[in-house]
């Protein structure tokens, strides 16, 4: 609850939990809310904007809007499906190779650096074109490729928490391997697993919108951010600011989670610092306030010596 206490005092977290509220409405409430059937074919081809298609339409007369919030489902959802993957497989075995032993710490190191050499794309398409071109076996790939994220980040903390002293005297008076973990290892893995998954959201959704660009894992006419770019790339002479709608979708969500995830980061340092402005920030201008609690050093500065020494 701190952690999260400090991620609401940072209006760039604020601002970015707003958008991404907003998207999770759209991926809950985005086919009711169309006002028309996604695939449904008007006689207005390649129309503007007009009251009766707020965005236009595209090259077969379908309503840009209704696409455009119906296929949020689609895309986030297929992302939201390779991070869970990831983290069921990297998190466990990131923390069981802490206490696996020299054995099976080296299995599990050999797994997943194997893992990691692999390319995204190219296998998520192998893996589609293996099992079926559909948009579940090509999340599963990504998300095994993304697990050894997950692994190297929980292994890392793990390892540097199970020397410490409070987990030593708990394995001395006996505790479990099992209530060690969960009450000195997860609270302090979890902020590291968060910030890890709020990148890899941003990078699994590009990959969807990447397949979907290719034809990959999305079966067509199914309203998706990548093929609604792709179709649109085919009519820039006709519409030059179609693929603008689904872009600045994309842009927004992606741009959210790695502002988010850098937000997590810094609330669970607990130090948070008032930010400047998106300019300033772009032109690489420092924060100056610290308005988090830092907690004060042992060491006495020169100021408080000269006060002890004459009080002595």
């Amino acid at each position: 609850m701190t952690t999260f206490r400090n991620l609401l005092r940072i209006p760039s977290a604020r601002v970015a939990l707003a958008i991404l509220a907003v998207i999770a409405f759209l991926v809950v409430f985005g086919r009711a809310i169309s006002p028309h059937d996604p695939l449904r074919q008007f006689s207005e081809v390649l129309s503007g904007p007009s009251s009766r298609h707020l965005l236009g339409t595209d090259y077969v007369g379908r309503d840009v809007l209704s696409r455009l919030l119906s296929g949020t489902r689609l895309s986030v959802i297929g992302a939201l499906e390779a991070v869970v993957v990831g983290v069921v497989i990297g998190v466990p075995a990131g923390l069981a190779s802490a206490w696996a032993g020299r054995r099976g710490e080296w299995l599990l190191l050999r797994v997943f650096e194997t893992l990691m050499i692999l390319p995204f794309t190219v296998f998520a398409i192998a893996v589609a074109g293996t099992l079926g071109n559909g948009l579940q076996q090509a999340m599963l790939a990504v998300g095994f490729l993304t697990s050894p994220a997950f692994f190297r980040i929980t292994r890392s903390v793990a390892l540097g928490l199970r020397t410490t002293q409070y987990v030593e005297a708990a394995e001395l008076v006996g505790a479990s391997r099992w209530w060690t973990l969960r009450t000195h290892i997860w609270s302090k893995v979890l902020p590291n697993v968060a910030v890890a998954a709020a990148h890899a959201m941003g990078a699994a959704l590009l990959v969807v919108a990447s397949l979907a660009f290719l034809g990959l894992g999305i079966v067509q006419p199914t309203p998706t951010w990548g093929g609604m770019l792709s179709s649109d790339l085919a009519y820039l002479t006709q519409q030059s600011w179609a693929p603008l709608f689904p872009g600045l979708l994309m842009m927004l969500t992606v741009g959210s989670l790695n502002v988010l995830a850098d937000c997590i980061r810094e609330a669970a340092g607990g130090q948070v610092r008032r930010r400047r402005g998106l300019l300033a920030r772009a032109l690489g201008r420092r924060d100056r306030t610290v308005i988090g609690t830092v907690p004060e050093t042992a060491t006495p500065t020169p100021a408080k010596e000269s006060r002890h020494a004459a009080a002595a």
